[in-house]
């Protein structure tokens, strides 16, 4: 940390005045630990999380590759004048903390505190010798949770990729199995997506694994670029067979076996795994390779000499870059502790309970639809509305469903993009449009329109989310325009709103898509007084 010997200062008289480095550094850390605490405390939360459960051995990882990195990087005394790049990232970090803190989503918070990290490293040794300690610093990347609306995405994905080479495996080994969607229909088990496949258990630790192993590993650069990579692919791998092995037990053991199965073979075993199958990869390069290396010899797994690196932070020398992120991380932490965190000021609405049985000439067919529990806890809403509404002469009836969400800041709406397809349906096509015209309306009016089937049966489907006056198709819009409102207004509240409609085989698609337009038309009248539109 631009460390000498003797722990000389950088100009006459500055030590004189300042002569403890190391103090100004630990009030920058205090500093920045005190103003980051949301986003600390954030993540301590999703370290509780199983999939999340690997979050406090990354910052301990990435402390001893930097410790490693820095025994290549002896003392350098004198005067280092390129020390401010890493006080412009640390204002940039403050920004971006800001930023997080106001908008109420601490997850930025969380990642500017890498910012931050990046920023000190930088002031600490210079710009020439601290850019090269990028490797560790990236590496603190695996603590942080996906946002939501990313991680339902992948997870998805993932899980859907698993699943069906899961099944592909049963059937090789000629267990009757059925795939609908996200469900692994064993005959005399169903087996739900989440149950089957937990794939992000252990696919962010095989990430954070993978990366270091390419770090360390000494071998050619596509050799580290293949064993990067390589820890998605080989997680499905391991979690497809997981099913298949889960199939198999169901089948030829009973299906009191498998929740024994389930324990033991979940988790740090699957872990493990993987590993082996990573460094099974390396060695496989490595054989394959002109120079014939050895896995002992390829990855450099010296751990020597770290204490004593450590120990150089009792030689920090003092500078103005050191001192002025010091006084800054201060005056930061002071000012963002005196200023109570704006809370999210939802607006005063009506429930769904009292949301008319009859919208024009469509009437409510039935009971109110509940949704199963474990389905309503993922969905996370304050309030939802599911019915059926019927219209004579128009032909099949229209499912309206409505999700508020008082704060969106923890989880929020979540796409059918990702709903349907968990439930077996699969998108055959979707396409984003503005209706605006259409609608007559005096706000820009984006939604969602696609068919969707499961097996013979098909449906057309509208759907937008709503914040404020503003209706959103791109589940990415409505997040950007979430921290907006949440920054601006402390607004972060808002719905998603979806029309459903069966598509029947004696109709063409656009008998189908005139209930949805109807429905749409006569919905909005009543609308704003369950979803505020201002």
């Amino acid at each position: 940390m631009s460390i000498s010997s003797t722990g000389a200062s950088e100009r006459p008289g500055l030590s004189a005045f300042f002569h403890m480095g190391l103090f100004w550094f630990l009030v920058a850390t205090l500093g920045a630990l005190i103003f980051f605490r949301a986003g600390i405390e954030e993540l301590l939360i999703a370290w509780q999380l199983p999939e999340y459960s690997h979050g406090p051995l990354i910052p301990v990882l990435s402390l001893l590759l930097f410790l490693r990195q820095l025994k290549e990087h002896p003392v350098t005394p004198g005067v280092k004048t390129d020390r401010w790049p890493g006080v412009a990232l640390v204002v940039v970090s403050l920004l971006l903390g800001t930023l997080g803190t106001f908008s109420r989503i601490h997850d930025i918070v969380a990642y500017a505190l890498i910012l931050w990290v990046g920023g000190i490293l930088l002031i600490s040794f210079g710009w020439r010798t601290g850019r090269h300690f990028w490797p560790p610093v990236l590496h603190l990347v695996y603590m942080l949770p996906l946002p939501g609306t990313i991680y339902y995405k992948v997870s998805t994905s993932l899980q859907f990729l698993s699943s069906e080479l899961g099944v592909w495996f049963l059937q090789l080994t000629h267990v009757p199995v059925f795939l609908d969607g996200n469900i692994i229909d064993l005959g005399v088990l169903k087996m739900h997506v989440a149950e089957a496949c937990s794939g992000l258990r252990y696919m962010f630790p095989i990430l954070s694994f993978s990366y270091i192993f390419a770090v360390l590993y000494r071998g050619p650069t596509w050799h580290k670029a293949v064993l990067l990579v390589s820890a998605v692919p080989i997680a499905i791998f391991m979690n497809s067979v997981r099913i298949a092995v889960a199939g198999i037990i169901v089948q030829y053991y009973g299906v009191e076996w498998l929740e024994g199965f389930t324990h033991f073979f979940e988790g740090w075993v699957i872990f493990l795994c993987c590993i082996v199958i990573l460094f099974g990869l390396a060695r496989l390069m490595l054989f394959l390779h002109p120079d014939r290396l050895s896995l002992a010899t390829a990855l450099d797994l010296d751990t020597s000499g770290l204490g004593t690196q450590a120990a150089r932070i009792q030689h920090v020398q003092p500078s103005a870059a050191l001192m002025v992120t010091a006084v800054l991380m201060l005056g930061s932490a002071a000012a963002i502790s005196s200023i109570p965190e704006p809370g999210s000021h939802a607006p005063g609405r009506e429930s769904f309970l009292t949301f008319p049985r009859k919208l024009g000439d469509w009437q409510q067919a039935g009971p109110r639809e509940t949704l199963d529990a474990q389905v309503a806890k993922v969905l996370g809403a304050d309030d939802y509305l599911s019915i059926q509404l019927v219209k004579p002469g128009a032909g099949d009836p229209v499912n309206l469903f409505m999700a508020w969400y008082d704060d969106q800041s923890d989880g929020g709406v979540h796409s059918p993009e990702v709903c349907l397809p968990g439930a077996g349906w699969e998108i055959a096509w979707l396409e984003r449009t503005d209706i605006t015209a259409a609608m007559g309306a005096d706000k820009p009016f984006e939604i969602n329109r696609a068919i969707i089937q499961k097996g013979e049966t098909r449906m057309m489907v509208y759907y937008w989310f709503q914040q404020r006056d503003r209706r959103l198709a791109w589940d990415f819009a409505a997040k950007f325009w979430l921290m907006v409102d949440g920054l601006t207004q402390g607004r972060t509240d808002g719905a998603i709103v979806r029309l459903t409609t069966p598509i029947d085989r004696q109709e063409t698609d656009d008998h189908a898509e005139a209930r949805l337009k109807d429905m749409l038309r006569v919905l909005q009248d009543p609308l704003p007084r369950f979803v505020p539109n201002e």
